[in-house]
């Protein structure tokens, strides 16, 4: 790629393998029941940054597998899915309570409760199947859906969720806050990274550079994602500004204070930049994909 990578070209081609893969993969909404799968159809391909699924891909570059094509779109469909689903379930009244999601009405509020949830559980158990059911090598397989079901579950984003939940009108100091974000948030972009590693037959010593860098990028999204909840809009956002403060949540703002936590997202983002150096110009998406999650709002 070197100084010749267009990265604007990379997000438009990439994210229109993402959009073509999740029709593909995902069950037609004439599949019955008809209304759960045109409702599950809204959740996943309701727009969105894609970041995840953009990781997923830029890891995947590191390698030189041609056969890990099929190996990719199933990961980058899989993590989106886990992703969809956590956002349905995060709105819903018993958790977040929010009718706004990427400038639309929120599953629940366009279908209803019962069917929101039910989007979700689907969501999350078409993830493994299609992990399971990608072409490719056995072991591949097998290590994406460890990797996936791991930073999903109670160690990982369902844990990061009770502890926010735990956490409301509570202090938490800074390394409990790091903790719950890690887990909360970081998990899953970690995860996106590792499944392109695993998809690129990566050797360990790679794989805990990807680590390195997938950690620090994970925890300034949330601090960057804290910043834009107390300084930009319901229409920037693509939903409702402020719910944090008004829910009495901690948040690196609340806590350190909107400089500090902008000066903190700031550091990360070089860090995880400087634990590529080892991949040179074949991890220019990755370090452009931190220029741009750090950079959001600007």
């Amino acid at each position: 790629m070197g100084a010749a990578f267009q990265f604007q070209e990379w997000i438009a081609s990439h994210s229109e393998r993402t959009e073509l893969a999740l029709d593909r993969l995902l069950d037609s909404a004439q599949t019955t029941p008809h209304r759960l799968h045109e409702a599950m159809r809204y959740a996943a391909q309701g727009g969105g940054k894609r970041i995840r699924p953009l990781l997923v891909y830029a890891a995947g570059q590191l390698g030189n597998n041609a056969e890990s094509s099929e190996s990719l779109d199933a990961a980058a469909v899989a993590i989106e899915c886990i992703h969809a689903y956590s956002l349905v379930h995060d709105d819903l009244p018993c958790m977040d309570d929010d009718d706004l999601r990427r400038g639309r009405p929120t599953v629940h509020k366009a279908f209803d409760e019962a069917t929101a949830l039910l989007v979700g559980d689907a969501l999350q158990t078409r993830a493994f199947e299609i992990l399971a059911n990608a072409n490719g090598d056995t072991q591949v397989r097998l290590n994406m859906i460890s990797a996936l079901a791991a930073a999903s579950g109670s160690r990982g984003m369902a844990g990061g969720q009770a502890i926010d939940l735990e956490s409301v009108g509570k202090k938490l100091d800074l390394d409990g806050l790091k903790q719950m974000h890690a887990m909360k948030t970081g998990a899953l972009l970690s995860c996106a990274v590792e499944l392109g590693g695993i998809a690129a037959y990566l050797n360990l010593t790679q794989m805990a550079h990807l680590k390195s860098y997938s950690k620090s990028l994970g925890l300034a999204f949330q601090i960057v994602d804290d910043v834009l909840d107390a300084t930009a809009d319901s229409q920037t956002l693509g939903k409702t500004a402020g719910k944090d403060a008004a829910a009495n949540k901690p948040t690196y703002v609340t806590l350190m204070g909107l400089d500090y936590a902008q000066k903190q997202a700031k550091e990360l983002q070089e860090t995880a930049i400087a634990s590529l150096d080892s991949f040179g110009a074949s991890a220019q998406a990755l370090k452009d994909l931190a220029l741009l999650v750090v950079n959001r709002g600007k």
